[in-house]
């Protein structure tokens, strides 16, 4: 009889407890001697929502990994905007030279390439238009040989493919194919279906196409044609299982990838069908949102997939973890509904103080969070609202902000122990509206408002006995959000009277205050969380009704990019934490609120199976 090493190639091993898990561990069978357990682990393949585009359009040009993927141009109306996913979101990049959608692209986001298109609505309108970006803008490159649009791309910047497409008038669909060296495009050999609105995947010696559109009345919901490209010549593969167009795909060669969505009778298709190097197999991973015209790209075990319809953004994972979407969830609600007021602490611990429950009526209290619900605490000594604060929930730190009666402003500072306050020096500047960072033995206060309304950039420091004035930001403004540490600060977005909402970052360095990335969404009253400045987060605020109040974005250091959404839009609310572990609470909208939402980036764990035995 057959052993497990003769079938497998593995053998069973033995382990005093479960191993360091990699990839090279799918398929193993082990056995813990801690726990008496036969164990193994296995590859899940599976679609997660991610992080929102900025703008919801659809039929762009798009290519890349699932770290490092564009999207340029698309339609809603016609654009000539890029996008950039990197892994956790979607941030701006570069605008093309000439707006466009339904073009071809091929390489990634630090190094792409966009070509054809269709520049105006007219059914039958195209461009031989071709350029190549750098991570951050677009260069004219020299044109296709066929102006056309509809096409399918793959490859890399400086060695792409250009498939198909769509000419006119009168309107035809092509088998025409031409090949890019980084500097001019050269027709090779022909395809052997003529078709348009389809997609590839792989490089220009090694690729594959498959679906599209074919002119009707002939297939009018799509086509299940695939063919391989040998560098030389295309050749028909084994059909997909399911007919449609306007699919994504992903794959890195002729031997291994995707394709998921598109459109097919009687509308778009959620199904996803894997590519071996011999056949098409449809996977049990099905979009949770069928899709079609929408940005893609990635490999065989990591993809993304966005836009069309909304803004909408899923990931694709083939691993032997099991991932979940970043997401907020509801938490316990405040005891106190309230805004402006301030918080500190982390997801499990957090601490709110001071606010205001009505306008006018200005309030000290303090409550703790434990994960799950809020508890009263000791007020504030000093009652008042617009105040900022940092800290821990057992060594916390309040300071500045609005003491009655309204507009008085204050200087006082105060420190809590998990008890209670107690009064500590004041800060030199008088203001509220600031931001704030750090702890109560290395606190930062930057930014807002003097009496009466006079904007500040002042900084100061908190060595957890007094303030010491440091070097002043940039730009003076209030009602930013911000975070992280004394040594590693950054403040964003904001307000400035008589010039409105802000997108500026400034990063704080413990001496001075340089310019940091913009926010996507200029805004005001927002909420921030975040250890350092390399690793932020930026939540709600004004203005509401344009969307603001519920939109997120993780900062890098360099760049912001979209994150979930909050469930309850708001602006004037609190939040503390880190990036991937925050907290969100109070605020208005413009109902005074007590909602608690916390956030978790996407998480991921082994998939490890129990073996039983009789």
């Amino acid at each position: 009889m057959a052993t497990y090493e003769d079938i497998y190639g593995k053998r069973v091993k033995e382990f005093d407890s479960d191993p360091t898990l990699t990839s090279s561990y799918e398929g193993q069978v082990w056995y813990d001697k801690s726990t008496g357990v036969l164990k193994s682990v296995v590859a899940l393949e599976a679609w997660t929502s991610s992080a929102l585009l900025n703008s919801a359009r659809y039929d762009m040009g798009s290519a890349g990994t699932q770290t490092s993927t564009f999207g340029a141009g698309g339609y809603s109306p016609i654009s000539n905007k890029t996008e950039e996913y990197n892994g956790s979101g979607w941030s701006n990049g570069g605008n093309l030279g000439t707006a466009r959608y339904r073009l071809g692209a091929a390489g990634n986001a630090a190094a792409g390439l966009a070509f054809g298109g269709g520049p105006t609505g007219a059914s039958d309108t195209t461009t031989a238009n071709s350029e190549e970006y750098d991570g951050s803008s677009w260069t004219e490159g020299n044109n296709l040989n066929t102006s056309r649009k509809l096409i399918a791309g793959f490859g890399t910047q400086t060695a792409a493919i250009a498939a198909g497409g769509y000419t006119g008038p009168p309107g035809i669909v092509r088998d025409l194919a031409e090949a890019y060296n980084g500097t001019s495009w050269t027709a090779v050999n022909t395809l052997n279906t003529a078709r348009g609105w389809f997609a590839g995947f792989g490089t220009q010696t090694s690729g594959i196409v498959a679906a599209g559109y074919i002119t009707p009345p002939a297939t009018p919901n799509g086509t299940t044609h695939s063919e391989s490209w040998d560098g030389t010549s295309w050749t028909t593969t084994t059909p997909i299982n399911t007919t449609r167009f306007n699919i994504g795909a992903a794959g890195t060669d002729s031997t291994a990838g995707l394709i998921f969505g598109g459109q097919a009778a009687p509308g778009v298709t959620t199904a996803t069908e894997t590519w071996d190097g011999s056949s098409w197999a449809t996977s049990p991973a099905t979009l949770a949102t069928g899709s079609a015209a929408a940005a893609y790209g990635g490999n065989a075990t990591a993809a993304i997939y966005a836009g069309n319809p909304s803004s909408s953004s899923q990931e694709y994972n083939k691993s032997i973890n099991t991932f979940t979407a970043a997401a907020w969830a509801s938490g316990g609600n405040l005891n106190t509904a309230r805004n402006n007021l301030a918080g500190c602490g982390t997801q499990t611990a957090g601490l709110a103080f001071g606010g205001e429950t009505a306008p006018g009526t200005i309030v000290g209290d303090t409550e703790e969070y434990n994960g799950s619900s809020w508890s009263e605490q000791n007020n504030l000594n000093t009652t008042r609202n617009k105040l900022s604060g940092c800290g821990i929930q057992t060594a916390g730190l309040a300071f500045g902000g609005e003491v009655p009666p309204a507009p008085g402003k204050t200087t006082d500072s105060e420190e809590y122990n998990g008890t209670s306050w107690t009064e500590g020096n004041n800060l030199n500047t008088i203001r509220d509206q600031m931001g704030g960072a750090g702890l109560q033995t290395a606190g930062l206060a930057f930014g807002g408002q003097t009496p009466p309304n006079g904007m500040s950039n002042a900084t100061e420091e908190y060595d957890g006995t007094s303030w010491t004035s440091g070097n002043n930001m940039g730009t003076g403004r209030r009602l930013m959000g911000g975070g992280g540490i004394q040594t590693s600060a950054f403040g964003s977005g904001g307000y400035i009277d008589g010039s409105g909402d802000q997108n500026i970052t400034e990063e704080y360095d413990g001496t001075n205050w340089t310019s940091g990335g913009a926010l996507i969404n200029s805004r005001h009253a927002a909420a921030g969380a975040g250890a350092t400045n390399t690793a932020g987060l930026i939540f709600g605020g004004n203005p509401i009704p344009s969307g603001v109040g519920s939109k997120a974005e993780g900062y890098d250091g360099t760049s912001f990019s979209t994150r979930p959404n909050l469930a309850t839009a708001r602006a004037r609310l609190a939040g503390c934490g880190t990036q991937t572990l925050a907290l969100a609470f109070g605020g208005a909208s413009p109902t005074i609120r007590n909602q608690t939402e916390e956030f978790t980036g996407e998480t991921s764990a082994a998939n490890i199976a129990d073996f039983t035995t009789s």
